[in-house]
């Protein structure tokens, strides 16, 4: 089980991004974090992944631990080899080299790769679009079949918990929708768990467990997935239905700050 408990994030020592966060992820559970952009959601995700320091970023406070031990001080590569492993947002790669490299370069992490011939079938089980463009050098690849080598190349390293950051950005809703349904797939077969950044809050309440919302680097609102689906503030702020469950007409957004219920 993943444990963030009461998490300050500071950067450049001055700059205060988390206000005291603390959530749990069970093992095996989707669980995503939703809010608008500069909430602190990627910046959650790096605090536990150990990626902050390359940023002039760190945990001033409180602690993250998995599986009843603290991560929060250890490297990210040491962080990486205890299954927690992160999926940026923006999709990066090696891009001239091809799929299947790309995909191998995800499986040193976990015993020096030596498991990397079966540990490919497995990802080429998940995404059978990358069994064909396994020779493709990746710069060409369109930003969908990005998203799938991204994550399938998190799959090589053997993840407890994988981390997605914002994996529907720029997306056709149709792929969108195709991803989401192999992530439930990863985790019903592999029992992989997931903690699922995401601004597109119908497509993570999709298929997350539970889920929390973020603003102003705290967390207002949390819950099982299907009750803040049914949440009267998601769905208008979120999921842009009124009361009625209609679509919300744009000059209704001028009300948005004044009618946030839970910052009141």
């Amino acid at each position: 089980m993943l444990t963030v408990n009461n998490i300050e994030v500071i950067y450049n020592s001055v700059m205060l991004v988390l206000r005291g966060i603390s959530f749990t992820v069970e093992e095996g559970q989707i669980v995503s974090l939703l809010g608008p952009n500069g909430a602190g959601k990627s910046t959650t995700l790096k605090a536990i992944s150990g990626l902050l320091r390359s940023e002039q970023g760190e945990v001033s406070r409180g602690s993250i631990a998995w599986k009843d031990q603290r991560v929060d001080t250890l490297a990210a590569e040491d962080i990486v080899r205890r299954g927690l492993i992160q999926v940026i947002e923006g999709r990066p790669m090696f891009r001239h080299l091809t799929v299947e490299e790309n995909l191998m370069t995800g499986g040193m992490v976990y015993q020096g790769g030596r498991h990397a011939k079966g540990d490919l079938e497995q990802v080429f089980h998940f995404f059978p679009r990358l069994r064909d463009l396994r020779r493709r050098v990746s710069g060409y690849l369109s930003g969908g079949e990005g998203q799938m080598m991204v994550i399938g190349r998190a799959l090589m390293g053997h993840p407890k918990l994988m981390m997605l950051d914002e994996p529907s950005l720029g997306l056709a809703p149709m792929l969108v929708a195709e991803i989401f349904e192999i992530v439930q797939q990863i985790r019903r077969e592999a029992g992989v768990g997931v903690l699922l950044v995401e601004q597109n809050a119908r497509a993570a309440l999709g298929i997350a467990d539970h889920g929390y919302v973020m603003e102003n680097g705290r967390i207002v609102l949390d819950g099982p997935a299907a009750q803040l689906r049914e949440n009267e503030d998601i769905k208008e702020f979120y999921l842009g239905l009124n009361q009625r469950g209609e679509r919300k007409s744009y000059r209704d957004v001028k009300h948005y700050k004044r009618r946030k219920r839970w910052l009141g």
